[in-house]
C-alpha cells in the first residue's frame, strides 16, 4: 500500500461479485452537490430496506414520487458523472448534473429483461432546502432518472434470473418465462427470494409470452396478505398460503398450479423443494404435488434415466449416432434405418424428441424426408420440396418441436417460406411470416421443446446474420390449422453476426458468433438476451454448427470444420473425437 501521494478517484470495476454487499451511507451534514449526487448513485446499489437511505438524498416530494421498483436501466458501467459540469440554474438556484452511459438492458415492472443497445443520457437536479433542524439549508435532489440506474456489475450482484413456468396454450405441458428477482431480500416488498419468485409467478406471464401461455392460477390469486417469507419444512415440503381467489379450485386445476410452482422453484439452487402444498385462505390444504409427479406429467421433454446422445451426418451423407457420455467417446455407429444405410445421402438432419424418427434434407437440399431410426423401412415421399435454382437457396436444416411437428425453411429467393409438417408426416402447413420480406433470409431455425418459441438466424440485406426469438401461434388442428411466427425480438444485439444456435434447456441457448471487431466465441445466452461473464465457453475456431443437450448430463457437440466433430465436457476444453468427420451435429429436437 502506498503511504504517500495524492488521492485519486477511479471507476469501479465492471466485474461483479454476488457475495459483496453495499451498505448505503446517509448524506453528510453540509454536503456539497457533488457529494449528494455521488452518494445517491451509490445508495441505489444497496439492499437498504425501502431504499430509505437513498431517499434521504432527495427532497421530500421527490422521495414520495420516486418508484425504484418501476424499472431498472442497466448500464455497461456505473453512471458516468466524472466529465459532467454542474450548470447553474438561476430559476431555482439549483444545479443540473448530466448522467451518461451505455445502456445494456431495461428491466420493467414485471421483472422482464430486454436487451437495449443505446446511449443513456439523463440528469440529476439538486436544489437547496431547509435542513431538518431548520437552522440552515441542505442540498437535495428534486429531479432524477425514473426507476433504478445500475451498472451491469451491480445488477448481476443484486439480481438473479429465474424461470417462471406457465402452460403452453391448448397443451398440458409447461413453458419457461425468465424474469429477474433480487438475490436477497427485496427492499420494497421485504420478501425473501423464494417468496419473490412465487409472487412473480402469480402475477402471470410476461407481456411477450401472454398470448401463447396461460396460468392455471385463477385471476387475482395472490399470496395470503402479510406473507414475506416461505421456506420448506424438514420434509422438503413448501406450504404456500393463497388468498380467497383460489379457495374453490378443483383438484386437477390445483395439481397444475402446484406443478407451475415446482418447476419455477426448481431454478432456485438455494432451496430444495421436493413437494408443494397449496393452502386455502383459511389454512386448509388444497392439494399436494411432488416434483417427480410434476416432471412425469407436465414437462415438455419427459425425464429419462439415460443421458442423451447426439447424431451427425458423416462425410458420406450417412446418419451416425455418437456415444459421448464417458471420458472417451466411442466410435460412431450408423443409425438404424434408411438414413444410416446411406440410401439417401444427407445434407442436414434432425431427430425427433422420442428418438424414433429422423428428418433429413437430401444432399442437394431439394427434398425433406422422414423415416424411422428404429428399424428398416422404405423411404417415404418427400414432405417438403424446394424449387430454388441453387442448392444454398433451398431447404434449411429441419427441427422438431415437442408436439412431434417438423419445421423447415425454404430459402428460395423467389418465394421464401417457412413450413410446418404436423406430426412429421401430415399435410404441410405454410407458416405466416409477415417479417420474412425485404431480402431477409432464414439461415437456420430451432424450435423449442414446448413448441411455443422458435430461434431464427436471419440474414439481413447488409450481410449480418442476427439471432431472433419468435412466438409461435396456432389455431385449429392438422392440415386445417393456421400457424404464425410473431413478435420477433433480437436476443444477441451485441453480436455483429451469429453463425449457429442450439437450445440448451427450457430458456437458454448456445450461440456461436462474434462481436464487431472480435473473434468467434461460443456462449450461453438466455432467451431474454441476458448474459454473464460465466456464460462464455472455451474458444473454438471455425464452428459452423453446434448442438446442446436438454440437460447438463451430456456434452456440447460442434462441427469445427477441419477438426471435425468435437465435444465440450463441463470443466474441460474442447476435445477432438479422433477421426470423426462429418457435419450437422444434433441432439433430439
Amino acid at each position: 500500500m502506498p503511504d504517500s501521494g495524492d488521492v485519486e478517484s477511479v471507476k469501479a470495476s465492471s466485474l461483479g461479485d454476488s457475495q459483496v454487499r453495499v451498505y448505503a451511507v446517509q448524506p453528510r451534514e453540509n454536503a456539497d452537490p457533488d457529494e449528494i449526487v455521488d452518494g445517491f448513485l451509490e445508495a441505489m446499489t444497496s439492499d437498504d430496506l425501502g431504499f430509505a437511505t437513498a431517499r434521504k438524498y432527495l427532497t421530500k416530494q421527490a422521495a414520495r414520487d420516486w418508484k425504484p421498483e418501476a424499472s431498472i436501466t442497466v448500464l455497461a458501467t456505473a453512471p458516468d458523472r466524472e466529465q459532467a459540469v454542474a450548470v447553474d440554474d438561476p430559476e431555482s438556484r439549483g444545479r443540473s448534473f448530466p448522467i451518461k452511459g451505455r445502456t445494456v438492458a431495461k428491466v420493467n415492472e414485471y421483472h422482464a429483461y430486454e436487451p437495449a443497445r443505446a446511449e443513456f443520457q439523463d440528469e440529476i437536479h439538486v436544489v437547496q432546502q431547509p435542513s431538518e433542524d431548520g437552522k440552515g439549508k441542505e442540498w437535495r435532489i428534486d429531479h432524477l432518472p425514473s426507476g433504478l440506474v445500475l451498472s451491469e456489475a451491480d445488477f448481476q450482484r443484486n439480481y438473479r434470473s429465474v424461470n417462471k413456468y406457465y402452460f403452453a396454450s391448448g397443451e398440458d405441458w409447461v413453458v419457461a418465462d425468465p424474469v429477474y428477482i433480487r438475490q436477497r431480500q427485496d427492499p420494497i416488498t421485504r420478501m425473501d427470494p423464494v417468496t419473490q419468485t412465487v409472487k412473480a409467478l402469480l402475477e402471470g406471464p410476461t407481456l411477450w409470452l401472454q398470448e401463447a401461455a396461460v396460468s392455471r392460477f385463477p385471476s387475482g390469486t395472490e399470496l395470503k396478505k402479510g406473507v414475506t417469507s416461505l421456506a420448506p419444512d424438514d420434509q422438503s415440503t413448501l406450504k404456500v398460503p393463497l388468498n380467497a381467489k383460489a379457495d374453490r379450485v378443483g383438484p386437477e386445476v390445483c395439481r397444475r398450479m402446484a406443478a407451475q410452482l415446482l418447476f419455477t422453484l426448481g431454478d432456485l439452487t438455494s432451496v430444495r423443494v421436493e413437494q408443494v402444498e397449496l393452502q386455502r385462505s383459511d389454512g386448509t390444504s388444497l392439494c399436494v404435488l411432488g416434483k417427480r409427479q410434476a416432471r412425469d406429467e407436465f414437462a415438455p421433454v419427459r425425464a429419462s434415466e439415460r443421458a442423451e446422445n447426439p447424431f451427425f451426418v458423416d462425410e458420406h451423407g450417412k446418419l451416425m449416432t455418437l456415444l459421448v457420455g464417458g471420458r472417451t467417446a466411442e466410435e460412431p455407429q450408423p443409425a438404424p434405418g434408411p438414413f444410416g444405410k446411406g440410401l439417401l445421402p444427407l445434407r442436414s438432419v434432425a431427430v425427433d424428441r422420442d428418438e424414433s424418427r429422423a428428418a433429413g434434407v437430401a444432399k442437394e437440399g431439394r427434398e425433406l424426408r422422414v423415416t424411422s431410426i428404429l428399424s428398416d423401412e422404405e423411404l417415404a415421399p418427400a414432405v417438403v420440396t424446394s424449387t430454388a435454382a441453387r442448392p444454398e437457396d433451398r431447404l434449411s436444416a429441419p427441427s422438431w418441436d415437442g408436439r412431434g411437428d417438423l419445421w423447415v425453411a425454404d430459402r428460395n429467393p423467389v418465394r421464401p417460406r417457412l413450413w410446418m409438417v404436423p406430426d412429421g408426416d401430415g399435410q404441410r402447413v405454410e407458416v405466416s411470416t409477415p417479417w420474412l420480406a425485404d431480402g431477409i433470409r432464414v439461415e437456420s431455425l430451432r424450435v423449442s421443446a414446448d413448441g411455443v418459441r422458435i430461434a431464427l438466424l436471419l440474414k439481413r440485406q447488409d450481410g449480418r446474420t442476427t439471432l431472433n426469438i419468435g412466438r409461435v401461434m396456432r389455431e385449429g388442428s392438422g392440415a386445417q390449422q393456421t400457424v404464425s411466427v410473431e413478435d420477433l425480438k433480437a436476443v444477441a444485439p451485441s453480436m455483429e453476426t451469429v453463425t449457429a444456435v442450439s437450445w440448451a434447456g427450457p430458456s437458454r441457448l448456445v450461440v456461436v458468433g462474434k462481436e464487431a471487431g472480435g473473434v468467434q466465441q461460443v456462449r450461453y445466452i438466455q432467451t431474454d438476451g441476458a448474459t454473464s461473464a460465466s456464460s462464455l465457453l472455451p474458444g473454438l475456431n471455425g464452428v459452423t454448427a453446434v448442438a446442446a443437450p436438454d440437460d447438463d448430463r451430456s456434452p456440447l457437440v460442434a462441427d469445427s470444420g477441419n477438426d471435425g466433430i468435437v465435444r465440450l465436457v463441463p470443466g474441460a476444453n474442447w476435445q477432438r473425437l479422433g477421426k470423426v468427420l462429418g457435419s450437422s451435429p444434433v441432439y433430439p429436437g
